[in-house]
C-alpha cells in the first residue's frame, strides 16, 4: 500500500521545515514547497517516504499551480499550509509592492491552494488540513498591522471553514504560535524591534510538535506555548485600544 501524501508549504525554514521532519518520520510522502531554492537543500533533511522538493511562489496562482501539477492528482491525506510572509515598520512607510506581497502570500494564495486541495479531499470524504494562523491574528498589530490583518483572516477562516466541513469527513485545525525563533523577524526587517530582539522565543521544533499533535487529534485550534496561551486569553478581555498599545511595545523599531 503507498505511503500517505503530506504536502507542506512553506518547508524550508522554521516551523514548516520541523513539521516536515515530523511528517517524514511518521512515513508520509512529502511534497515540499518554498519560494527560495533552500527547500532543495531541506528535503535532504526529511526521511522517511519519498520527498518531492518544489520551489514555487506560493503569492501567485501559478506558483500554487505548480505546486498542484507536481501532486498530479494524488490523493492528499494532510495538508499543511504554513507558507507566509511578515513585514514590520509603519503601515504608512511601506512599499505597495512589499505589503501586497504580504496579503497575496498569507491571504490570497493560501486561500486558492485550500479551496482546490479541501474540495478534493471533501470529495473523497477524508483529509487533514493544518493552517499556521497566528496569536498575532488576535492583536490590532500596530507597527506590523497588515501582517496581522492577516493572521486574523486566517484564524477566522480557519473556524468557518471547520464548520462547513464538519459532515465530510475533513478535519481543520489552525495552529496559533506566537514569537518563534525562526528567520521571520529576519525577512520581515523587525530585528531593530523589541521582539525581534527577544531572546526567549519559543524553538520551532516544540510549536511544530505542538501543531502535528493537534492536527493528528482533529483539534480545532492549539496556542502553542503557555506564554503566548496567556495573552491569547487576556486579548478577549482586553479592549483593541490597549492591545495596540501592546502590540506597539513589541514591535515599535528603534529610532520610530
Amino acid at each position: 500500500m503507498a505511503n500517505k501524501l503530506a504536502v507542506i508549504t512553506g518547508a524550508s525554514t522554521g516551523i514548516g521545515y520541523e513539521l516536515a521532519k515530523i511528517a517524514g518520520a511518521e512515513g508520509y510522502d512529502l511534497i515540499v514547497v518554498a519560494d527560495e531554492p533552500q527547500i532543495t537543500v531541506a528535503a535532504d533533511d526529511f526521511g522517511g517516504g519519498a520527498v518531492w522538493a518544489v520551489e514555487a511562489d506560493l503569492a501567485t496562482f501559478e506558483g500554487n499551480d505548480r505546486l498542484l501539477d507536481e501532486v498530479a492528482g494524488r490523493p492528499v491525506d494532510l495538508l499543511i499550509a504554513n507558507a507566509g510572509r511578515g513585514l514590520g515598520h509603519a503601515f504608512i512607510e511601506q512599499d505597495v509592492s512589499a505589503w501586497r506581497r504580504v496579503i497575496d502570500t498569507n491571504v490570497t494564495g493560501t486561500t486558492y491552494l485550500l479551496q482546490k486541495v479541501a474540495r478534493d479531499m471533501a470529495a473523497r470524504g477524508e483529509g487533514r488540513i493544518l493552517i499556521t494562523g497566528s496569536i498575532a491574528g488576535l492583536i490590532p498589530g500596530s507597527y506590523q498591522a497588515v501582517y496581522n490583518a492577516t493572521k486574523a483572516y486566517l484564524d477566522s477562516f480557519a473556524y468557518a471553514l471547520r464548520e462547513e466541513l464538519k459532515d465530510s469527513g475533513v478535519t481543520i485545525t489552525v495552529l496559533m504560535p506566537g514569537p518563534t525563533d525562526t528567520r521571520f523577524f529576519e525577512r520581515a526587517g523587525m530585528m531593530d524591534t523589541p521582539v525581534g530582539k527577544d531572546d526567549s522565543k519559543e524553538d520551532p521544533a516544540k510549536t511544530a510538535r505542538n501543531g502535528w499533535d493537534a492536527v493528528m487529534a482533529g483539534s480545532a485550534h492549539v496556542v502553542s506555548g503557555a506564554k503566548n496561551k496567556l495573552q491569547a486569553a487576556i486579548s478577549h478581555i482586553t479592549p483593541d485600544s490597549v492591545l495596540a498599545k501592546m502590540h506597539t511595545n513589541m514591535a515599535k523599531p528603534d529610532g520610530e
